[in-house]
């Protein structure tokens, strides 16, 4: 054989791999002019290496045949969808000045409900012994899932009460992301499946920890308990979101407790990732279920989630939307904050508006481009108006925006083309006075434990903050 003809092979394979993937990008995915072009850049400028990155990040995900729902549940929720866009909300109700916003949502498959309780869980002892506490009271079912989790202390605390409820006979159903949650083996979960207890990863490699989707993770946190009480937010399952590690010092996050009718709807996304991550199509819960407590509250919510499968960027058109509503204030908290042009824009008009933009972002970076990226958009908002600030005492990763004090969003989405258009989330949106005041009180309580970023401040950034910034913003599209 003749060995000096390998390299040459090699390369016209490698080339025309390159071809193929650059083709599928301008003629078969969905992707926005950016993200092209920065998939372009990197295939072409990185022959090898970029047909390899492009393995692991770039390719997309099939639509049409994703999720399955069975055919009497989609009948039933489309009949509602149609039934709720019909009912015309009174000038003089509280959600009239939302009804575009609330429409707008449903052409997601949001539903209008109601949760007959909210509770906001900013601190991860609150949150987890909360959480603890309602698994060990579960009478009928738990479902749980979660992008990270750790079989750390705090992940082992959670598990057992899994397992013993299982045990128990309460069916429980745990689902985790597999690259998010790679530590996870099998055996993990050997005697929790002879205990009747059911377990599935999402996009799971059958290489193991060489996962070939490093993009379209399911970044939600959710559960769910008796149809009764549910959570959604930003906290995952490992002893940092205790602010236990060295790295992060006091770990700041928002998820929300919620009862009533809004529970159904975050079941519905569990079942539908449940049923994503396998191949075998299961029969969705029937469970019984205990009756609901009676309750005089009534929170007006939608769930809305988005990911590569959708059919627009829901979720970041559902947060710019809140940004047009604006009439006074807008706050901000997220780990990542890389908006795309339109996302700014919508900044950039309510400031000129006259409307009090205020953003919360961490003072360290967990993953480096992303900050600097972050740091860069920030940086042009402070030149138009807004107040920026850097939490100090530890790690900012809650992803909430509350707008005049009147409607917030809560959930697991960051301010970024991963969640936006790559990852699966979901946010709760509370068209509730009470709620959205608590929560921006929440932000004023953290600005005192945050440094404010002003423009003479960000104006003397050293040379190599800079530089960093330039090559960050230039790979924004697809962080």
């Amino acid at each position: 054989m003749d060995y000096t003809l390998i390299l040459p092979v090699l390369l016209y394979v490698v080339l025309f791999a390159n071809v193929a993937a650059a083709i599928a990008i301008l003629f078969f995915e969905r992707r926005d002019v950016s993200a092209t072009w920065a998939w372009l850049m990197i295939l072409f400028f990185l022959p090898v290496i970029g047909f390899l990155i492009y393995l692991l990040f770039g390719r997309s995900l099939k639509q049409e045949t994703f999720y399955h729902v069975p055919e009497a549940r989609r009948l039933a929720r489309e009949e509602e969808l149609v039934v709720q866009a019909n009912d015309e909300v009174p000038r003089e109700a509280p959600l009239y000045p939302y009804r575009k916003l609330i429409q707008a949502n449903r052409s997601s498959g949001a539903l209008l409900t109601e949760a007959t309780d909210v509770r906001t869980l900013f601190d991860g002892h609150q949150k987890f012994d909360t959480l603890l506490a309602d698994i060990q009271g579960a009478q009928v079912e738990i479902n749980i899932q979660y992008f990270i989790l750790k079989r750390d202390p705090l992940g082992d605390r959670l598990l057992n009460a899994l397992f013993e409820q299982a045990k128990r006979g309460v069916k429980v159903r745990i689902l985790y992301d597999a690259v998010g949650s790679w530590k996870l083996k099998a055996k993990d979960f050997a005697t929790f499946k002879q205990d009747g207890g059911e377990v599935r990863s999402f996009f799971s490699s059958p290489l193991g920890i060489l996962n070939l989707r490093i993009n379209n993770r399911n970044h939600r946190k959710l559960c769910t308990i008796d149809r009764q009480i549910g959570y959604i937010g930003g906290f995952n399952v490992g002893s940092e979101y205790l602010g236990e590690d060295e790295q992060f010092g006091y770990w700041r996050d928002t998820h929300l407790r919620v009862l009533g009718p809004v529970v159904e709807e975050l079941e519905f996304h569990f079942e539908q990732d449940w049923d994503a991550a396998s191949n075998e199509r299961t029969d969705w819960s029937t469970a019984p279920i205990p009756p609901l407590e009676v309750a005089t509250d009534r929170v007006p919510v939608q769930i809305v989630t988005s990911g590569p499968t959708s059919e627009t960027e829901y979720l970041k058109n559902m947060l710019i939307q809140m940004i047009h509503t604006a009439e006074k204030s807008i706050y901000i908290q997220s780990p990542y904050f890389i908006p795309d042009a339109s996302f700014m824009d919508a900044c950039r008009i309510a400031l000129a508006s006259g409307v009090s933009l205020k953003i919360m972002i961490p003072n360290q970076p967990d993953h480096p481009f992303v900050y600097w990226a972050t740091y860069a958009a920030v940086g042009e908002l402070i030149k138009h108006g807004a107040e920026v600030y850097t939490y100090e005492i530890g790690f900012m990763h809650a992803k909430t925006i509350v707008v005049d004090g009147k409607i917030a969003s809560v959930g697991t989405t960051n301010i970024d083309a991963r969640s936006f258009r790559l990852n699966f989330e979901m946010n709760a949106i509370l068209y509730d006075t009470t709620i959205a005041e608590e929560l921006e009180l929440l932000f004023l309580s953290d600005v005192a434990d945050s440094a404010l970023l002003t423009r003479e401040k960000y104006a003397a950034r050293p040379r190599m903050i800079r530089f960093k910034e330039s090559i960050s913003r230039l790979l924004s599209p697809i962080l």
